[in-house]
């Protein structure tokens, strides 16, 4: 009785022993378990995240804020150039060659319409004139001769026929005379006198472009010899993709600014789009015109960036440098609420100094190594409009979420290791 008492005895405290042990694996497994996945989120964490010093943070001068509700202009974004119509440039030529006598303008001048740019010097002129003089001397003779002829004619005393050859002389003079005028006031030169200058005029007021002649030099007919441009009426020729093409209609407003200038912002209005492709980017052109008063200083051909306004509309919005780019996505930054001491290894290690003078540098180090977190959350911007970016969360945020709003690229630089996080 007593040996079956004792064996039962023994066969619990083994089984007691058993369980014991299989709790220990199963802890001791789950505590792995834990610090495997702890390390798996560490070093997710340490991807999308980043920490600074208290003396980064203050020498950044990084400043939070939250997503506010903008009335943007939702645009379409196109580039383009500045340009005026044809009518409003003048390529100037002569209509009969000559040598160069004189040049009365500078390029950049202003000049109104009719001014004298230049003459040249043509004898042929000369003799346009006195075709002109001689044609009109005939016909004052044959005028005179032409009422005699007739009133005799009309009494019977001559013949017919003589009246006629007057009557046919006179028109073939008048139609001499006209044409040596018309010439005369094509090249702008008077049909009295005998002078062998010809004037070359300015048909439009504006500025004077390039000037391809010299004093003394022939001047051929055909020839561009002056540039004249009127920027009065200054507009934008614009590319629109096709996609974007059913979005645009005449009177809207456009903002552009003027990339090789300081980034001017100028103002213009849709007036017209044009009903074939330009080129094979399949682009076609739309044309903007410009306030007068801001094409005053504008220059043919200057290169352009242009926001279409489409509509207005209320988005969530936050200032354009709080949006920062990293490869094919965009990312804001939000500053986690916890700030975390240094790590005792460091600690430690400042407390090991063995001369004073060390363990006093090390003291004042461990005052300022207070971390604070930031954490990157991908967004997709929208239009940008007035300085502001609209953007949409990929995730959901807290409503009272600190984003960074002024150094967010340092932080994209310090997370890609760019940056220095210990001093």
């Amino acid at each position: 009785m007593k040996y079956t008492i004792k064996n039962t005895y023994l066969k619990i405290k083994n089984k007691s022993a058993l369980l014991l042990l299989a709790s220990c694996l199963m802890l001791l497994s789950s505590c792995n378990e834990k610090v495997a996945e702890e390390a798996g989120h560490e070093e997710e964490k340490s991807e999308n995240e980043v920490a600074l010093t208290e003396a980064q943070f203050n020498t950044v001068g990084i400043e939070t804020g939250t997503v506010e509700n903008r009335n943007l202009n939702l645009v379409i974004k196109a580039n383009g150039y500045t340009a005026v119509p044809p009518q409003n440039m003048a390529n100037i030529s002569t209509l009969i060659g000559g040598t160069v006598k004189d040049i009365l303008v500078l390029e950049g001048t202003f000049v109104n319409k009719g001014k004298v740019l230049a003459t040249i010097q043509n004898l042929e002129v000369v003799e346009m004139q006195e075709d002109y003089n001689s044609a009109v001397a005939n016909i004052e003779y044959l005028q005179l001769e032409y009422n005699r002829q007739k009133t005799l004619s009309d009494e019977n005393v001559n013949p017919r026929k003589t009246f006629q050859e007057v009557k046919s002389k006179l028109a073939v003079e008048r139609a001499r005379a006209q044409a040596a005028k018309n010439k005369l006031q094509a090249l702008h030169v008077s049909t009295n006198g005998a002078n062998a200058l010809v004037p070359i005029v300015s048909p439009i007021s504006g500025y004077v472009g390039k000037i391809s002649i010299a004093k003394g030099a022939y001047a051929e007919t055909g020839t561009i010899l002056f540039e004249v441009v009127d920027n009065s009426q200054m507009h934008l020729d614009l590319n629109v993709y096709e996609k974007d093409l059913g979005s645009i209609s005449i009177g809207q407003e456009v903002d552009f600014v003027l990339t090789n200038q300081s980034n001017k912002a100028i103002k213009g209005k849709i007036f017209g789009i044009n009903k074939s492709f330009s080129n094979e980017s399949k682009t076609v052109a739309v044309h903007a015109k410009i306030n007068p008063a801001d094409a005053k200083d504008l220059i043919s051909g200057m290169y352009v960036s242009a926001n279409i306004n489409i509509k207005n509309a209320t988005v969530p919005a936050l200032p354009k440098d709080a949006v920062v780019r990293n490869g094919d996505k965009y990312f804001v930054y939000i500053q986690e609420e916890h700030r975390d001491k240094v790590t005792k290894e460091k600690t430690e290690a400042h407390e090991h100094k063995e001369d004073e003078a060390h363990s006093e540098h090390a003291a004042g180090e461990e005052e300022g190594h207070n971390e604070v977190h930031f954490k990157a959350i991908e967004v997709i911007p929208g239009t940008t409009d007035l300085g502001y970016t609209e953007v949409k969360f990929v995730e959901k945020i807290p409503a009272d979420a600190k984003i960074v709003i002024k150094g967010a690229f340092y932080l994209l630089s310090a997370m890609k290791g760019g940056g220095e996080h210990e001093h």
